[in-house]
C-alpha cells in the first residue's frame, strides 16, 4: 500500500533518512520553536530558518484531516500500523501547552486502530498524555548532551537533558516502550555516556551522525561507530545504526 497516495492528506510515508525511523508519520504543527541549530527541516521545506523557528502554529484543520485519513485507512482494511509524531515539528513544543492537539491526535489514531510513536524534545510536557499510551505505542526522545550549557547552545528552547531523561524514565515505569534517538551525534563521548546513563530504561537506541555542519568533519565516525556498537552489544541493548553512520563502518 502506498500511503503517499493523494488519498491521504496528512498521514504519509517518510522518505530518505526519515524512512529509517518510521513507516508512517504525520506532522501536527507548521514550524517548531525549539530552534535547534542542526535542524534540517527549514532547508527541506525551503523556509527561512528564523521564520520556521519563530512562528510555529497548528496546521490548518489538522485534526479534521487526520481523522479523514484514518477513516480512509480503516475503509481500506489498514489497522495496527504505527504513526510517528512528528518529523517536521515537535508534538510537544511549547505552544502545545496552548493548543493541546497532540492528545486529540493520539485519541483519533487509537480510535481507528492505529498506534503511535512519539518523538519529542519536549521532556515532561509529554508526560501528561502517557495515560493514553499502551504497549503498542512508543515514546522516544532525542538526546544530544547531558549538560545544560551545551544543550542550550544547540537546542535553545527544547527541554533540558534532565527533563528529557525524566520523561523517558516515567514512560518506562508505565510500561510504555521507549527509545532514544542519538541523532545527530555532536559529541561522540557524550553519546556514549548517554547510553551508559540511560540504558536501564531505554529499550532501543537509534544512532546517526551530525550532517551539514562543519563540526561533523572533525569526528572520526568509524571509531565512534565501532565503539557505540561494542557498548550497545555489551549492554545487550537493541539498536539501529542509521545508514549515514553505517557507511563509515
Amino acid at each position: 500500500m502506498a500511503y503517499t497516495s493523494p488519498m491521504y492528506s496528512t498521514i504519509y510515508e517518510p522518505r530518505g533518512r526519515a524512512r529509517e525511523y518510521a513507516p508512517l508519520a504525520t506532522n501536527l504543527y507548521s514550524g517548531c520553536s525549539h530552534g535547534c541549530l542542526y535542524c534540517y527541516v527549514p532547508l527541506a521545506l525551503k523556509r527561512k530558518r528564523e521564520d520556521f523557528h519563530s512562528s510555529p502554529k497548528p496546521r490548518n484543520n489538522i485534526l479534521r484531516m487526520l481523522e479523514a485519513d484514518c477513516r480512509k485507512m480503516e475503509a481500506s482494511g489498514i489497522n495496527g500500523e504505527q504513526v510517528l509524531l512528528s518529523f517536521t515539528c515537535d508534538p510537544y513544543q511549547p505552544i502545545e501547552d496552548e493548543h493541546r492537539i497532540t492528545r486529540k491526535a493520539i485519541q483519533i489514531l487509537h480510535q481507528y486502530g492505529l498506534s503511535v510513536q512519539i518523538l519529542t524534545k519536549g521532556g515532561m510536557r509529554a508526560a501528561r498524555d502517557f495515560d493514553l499510551l499502551t504497549k503498542k505505542d512508543a515514546f522516544a526522545t532525542t538526546m544530544t548532551f547531558l549538560d545544560d550549557e551545551r544543550s542550550l547552545k544547540w537546542e535553545p528552547k527544547a527541554a533540558l537533558p534532565g527533563d528529557r531523561i525524566e520523561a523517558i524514565k516515567k514512560a518506562k515505569s508505565m510500561r510504555i516502550p521507549t527509545w532514544v534517538s542519538l541523532e545527530p551525534v555532536i559529541d561522540p563521548d557524550q553519546a556514549i555516556e548517554i547510553i551508559r546513563q540511560t540504558h536501564e530504561f531505554v529499550d532501543l537506541f537509534k544512532v546517526g551522525p551530525l550532517n551539514y555542519r562543519p563540526e561533523a568533519k572533525e569526528i572520526d565516525w568509524k571509531k565512534f561507530g565501532n565503539e557505540v556498537i561494542e557498548l550497545l552489544e555489551k549492554l545487550g541493548k537493541k539498536y539501529y545504526i542509521k545508514e549515514d553512520l553505517k557507511k563509515y563502518l
